[in-house]
């Protein structure tokens, strides 16, 4: 997401029978259990990070010829790297260390995107452009930079071939991992009426009462949750009548994102149903509550404050967010939900950030633009291991993943880009899910 200035029918489904499926799917050996599910996949957490491309991060990591489209689909050798020079200008890449990370925040904006991107060329990333345009934003980070990730890849399963699902900023993006379309463009608009709304820079607030993923879950009595970091402590200073002092921890040291919570960040608070409901919105220090206690819900979201996202400029590190990410997935992976939870690791959008593979063509179901490539793991047990997906997907995949799996199997439930995107099965290992889950 940026921090600029810049204007940032409900179906009714009946309650699923627990009913386990021919395969053993909706039990496992061993850990607490949710509701009857299409696969042995009981519990799925997304963790979702911001504003890095596919490029800048795995374009060291895979070893092909840029542009030789392996079929193959294991290890390095089965993705492209990144091109040693950049399309359009022929320069050498900058290296995307912890301190090029933290002293530039690329332009990001759905304008500048459409112009880099000029008609599936990817050439104007460095040049040319109609705004956005930098030699910053060639940059690779290399593996001494992003071990936990090329980690990910080599010892979970990465999509190769996962777009940001519109050219724009987070806020835009955030929208299809649970309304799985198009809402407003880049950061336009803060949640209407949500908490800490009163301290954000934007002041353009809006609502929207269309149906989402949380409708779905909610109204078939499945549980989740959307925690987020830095919330308790957003409620607890407006108690009294202040905006919150920013976290020690922060870089930047100031009283907005990336250094306190943003409701902006969750696009459940756009929706009246869900706003602040603390059934659904709960602050990141519960994650570990609920592991700890068996209450996990089914589904779970998961963002760190702004400066643990990943999230370039402002003083942050690539180091903070792979800290945070790490945490987390040590946490699960050392509870009794390991052997039942398949964990996501997603990053909203580019962020401005080169990457070599066009987009695919509109969508037909919105007509909006793809955006360019973002990493996107499966981690734990149910990943295929040291696979690389070529699968075209984007955050609507997991949308459809998650009526697939816990609405009974069927999908395209709210009549938008989770009736058309592919599923996440590619990413996913049949012996361990125990049925196939549809690519």
């Amino acid at each position: 997401m940026t921090n600029i200035a810049v204007p940032r029918a409900r179906d009714v489904l009946p309650l699923l029978l627990a009913t386990a499926v021919a395969a053993g799917c909706g039990s496992s050996s061993s850990g607490p259990v949710g509701p009857a599910t299409s696969s042995r996949i009981e519990h799925v957490v997304v963790i979702v990070q911001e504003n890095i491309s596919f490029d800048s991060y795995m374009g060291t990591w895979c070893t092909a010829p840029t542009g030789s489209n392996p079929s193959c689909t294991e290890g390095p050798e089965c993705c492209e790297r990144a091109p040693d020079r950049d399309p359009g200008t022929g320069i050498a890449p900058v290296l995307l260390d912890d301190a090029e990370h933290a002293a530039f925040d690329p332009i990001h904006l759905s304008v500048c995107f459409d112009s880099e991107i000029n008609g599936g060329r990817m050439d104007q990333f460095v040049a040319g452009a109609v705004c956005g345009s930098s030699q910053r934003n060639f940059a690779q980070a290399d593996a001494a930079t992003v071990p936990l990730y090329h980690e990910y890849a080599r010892d979970g399963a990465m999509a190769d071939r996962w777009f940001q699902s519109v050219t724009g900023a987070s806020s835009a993006n955030d929208m299809y991992l649970v309304r799985a379309a198009f809402v407003f463009p880049d950061n336009q608009f803060m949640p209407e009426g949500a908490i800490g709304d009163e301290c954000a820079l934007n002041k353009n607030v809006a609502s929207w009462d269309d149906p989402t993923i949380g409708d779905l879950l909610a109204d078939a009595g499945i549980g989740w949750s959307f925690y987020v970091e830095g919330y308790d402590h957003m409620v607890d200073s407006l108690a009294r009548g202040q905006c919150p002092a920013p976290d020690p921890a922060c870089p930047l040291g100031i009283g907005v994102y990336p250094c306190v919570y943003d409701p902006s960040d969750i696009p459940f608070q756009y929706y009246p149903r869900f706003r602040d409901d603390p059934a659904y919105i709960k602050d990141y220090s519960r994650l570990a509550e609920d592991l700890a206690s068996g209450t996990l819900p089914p589904v779970a979201w998961v963002k760190g404050l702004g400066f643990k996202t990943e999230h370039p400029g402002y003083g942050t590190t690539i180091t903070a967010g792979m800290e945070f990410v790490g945490g987390i997935v040590d946490e699960i992976e050392a509870s009794p939900y390991a052997s039942n939870t398949l964990v996501l690791v997603v990053y909203d959008e580019s962020g401005g950030y080169f990457d070599h593979v066009a987009p695919p063509p509109n969508s037909t179901v919105d007509g909006k633009p793809y955006g360019p490539r973002t990493p996107t793991f499966a981690v734990g047990r149910f990943a295929r291991k040291g696979t690389v997906s070529h699968v075209p997907m984007e955050h609507a995949s997991i949308v459809r993943f998650i009526e697939w799996n816990w609405l009974g199997g069927k999908t395209g439930q709210l009549q938008t880009r989770d009736a058309v995107a592919n599923g996440i099965g590619s990413l996913l290992d049949p012996a361990e899910t125990g049925t196939a889950v549809p690519e």
